[in-house]
C-alpha cells in the first residue's frame, strides 16, 4: 500500500473513531438514545395538569425535546402507558386512582417514579352558604336530598374519582343509595357549580386542590368521606408515572422527571393566570418560572440538553427570549 494511502487511511479511521466515542460520549451526557427526543404525555383535560404539562413543555422546548400531549381520560392513559403508547403522566392522583392504578403497578406495566405534588386535597365541596345552613359532611347530606336533588356532580366518566362516588352510592353509604351521581367534564361540572352559585342553589361536586374553584367560589370541603377518597379532606399525593423502564432507557429525562417536584401555590398561580386573566398558558408558565429560579437550579440538577449542554443556562437563556 502506499504510505500515503496508508497514512491518510489511518488518520481518517482515528478522526472517524474519534467522531463516534465523541457522539457516543454527548449521547451518554444527555443520558439516552435520540428515540427519547419525542416525550409523549397525557392530559385527561384536568386544569391542573394543563398547568403542570406547560412547565413541563416550555423545560422540553428549551432542552431540545419535543413534546405531544393526547387528551386521554384516566383509564386510557394507563393503557396508553402499558402499550408503551404514552411517556410520562403527572396526574397520579392518590389514594383516588389507587384502585385503578394497582393492578398496572404490580405487573410492572408502569413505572411511579416520583410524588411531583403534595398537599393536595381532592373529595366532594359545597358552596359555604350551603356549609352554613348545616351541610359539613357527607353524613349530612342525606338529611337534605331535595334540596340536592339526590345528585352528586363529578367529572368525566370512567375517572377514579366517579369511581369512589359510584362505590359509595353502590354501598348505600351514608344514606346515598337512591342519589345519582351526574359525570360530565371538569369544565361542564364547574359551569353547574357556576349556575348554581349564582342562584343560591344547593349543589355537592366534587372539589379539589391545587384549582382556581378555590377562589373562583366560597367552598366547603366535606369531612367524613376518609373510606373513598382519604383523610384529612381527600389529602392527596400526585405522582409522575411513566411507561415501564422509560427513566432507564431515557436517562436524562428520568432525572428530569425525577426532580420535578411543584407545590400548590405554583399551580394556583398559574391556573390563575391562565382562566381569570386569560393569560397565554405557556406565557403563564414562563412568568411562574422567571420568578422561581430556585425551583429551576433544583430540577435542572445534573440534566443537560440532548447536546450534552448545561440545562440550566438554555431554559434560562430560552425564558429571556420572551
Amino acid at each position: 500500500m502506499n504510505r500515503n494511502v496508508y497514512l491518510w487511511s489511518r488518520r481518517f479511521i482515528s478522526m472517524t473513531l474519534t467522531a463516534t466515542l465523541a457522539a457516543v460520549s454527548l449521547a451518554t451526557q444527555a443520558g439516552e438514545p435520540g428515540t427519547c427526543t419525542q416525550v409523549r404525555m397525557a392530559d385527561p383535560g384536568w386544569t391542573d395538569i394543563d398547568a403542570t404539562n406547560a412547565i413541563t413543555g416550555v423545560l422540553l422546548k428549551a432542552l431540545g425535546y419535543q413534546q405531544t400531549v393526547a387528551n386521554l381520560s384516566v383509564p386510557i392513559t394507563y393503557e396508553g402507558l402499558k402499550k408503551g403508547q404514552v411517556d410520562v403522566f403527572l396526574g397520579n392522583w392518590m389514594p383516588a386512582q389507587g384502585p385503578l392504578v394497582k393492578p398496572f403497578v404490580e405487573s410492572h406495566a408502569i413505572d411511579v417514579l416520583h410524588a411531583n405534588l403534595s398537599n393536595a386535597k381532592f373529595t366532594l365541596a359545597v358552596p359555604d352558604y350551603v356549609a352554613a345552613a348545616g351541610v359539613h359532611s357527607f353524613a349530612d347530606l342525606a338529611k337534605y336530598a331535595d334540596r340536592f336533588g339526590d345528585k352528586i356532580y363529578g367529572i368525566e366518566p370512567g375517572a377514579p374519582a366517579n369511581q369512589n362516588i359510584s362505590k359509595m352510592i353502590g354501598d348505600k353509604a351514608f344514606g346515598l343509595g337512591n342519589w345519582t351521581l351526574v359525570a360530565s367534564s371538569e369544565t361542564a361540572m364547574l359551569t353547574q357549580v357556576e349556575r348554581a352559585v349564582r342562584d343560591k342553589r344547593w349543589i355537592v361536586f366534587l372539589a379539589w386542590e391545587p384549582h382556581l374553584m378555590n377562589t373562583k367560589f366560597h367552598l366547603t370541603y366535606l369531612s367524613g368521606g376518609d373510606a373513598y377518597f382519604g383523610p384529612n379532606y381527600g389529602g392527596a399525593t400526585v405522582n409522575t408515572v411513566t411507561r415501564a423502564g422509560f427513566a432507564s432507557q431515557c436517562g436524562n429525562l428520568g432525572r428530569l422527571f425525577k426532580q420535578m417536584t411543584f407545590n400548590v401555590d405554583l399551580e394556583n398561580h398559574i391556573i390563575a393566570s391562565v382562566l381569570q386573566d386569560k393569560v397565554n398558558v405557556n406565557a403563564a408558565v414562563r412568568d411562574a418560572l422567571k420568578a422561581h429560579p430556585e425551583l429551576l437550579s433544583a430540577w435542572l440538577d445534573g440534566v443537560t440538553t440532548t447536546s450534552g449542554a448545561n440545562a440550566l443556562q438554555a431554559v434560562d437563556h430560552a425564558l429571556a427570549d420572551h
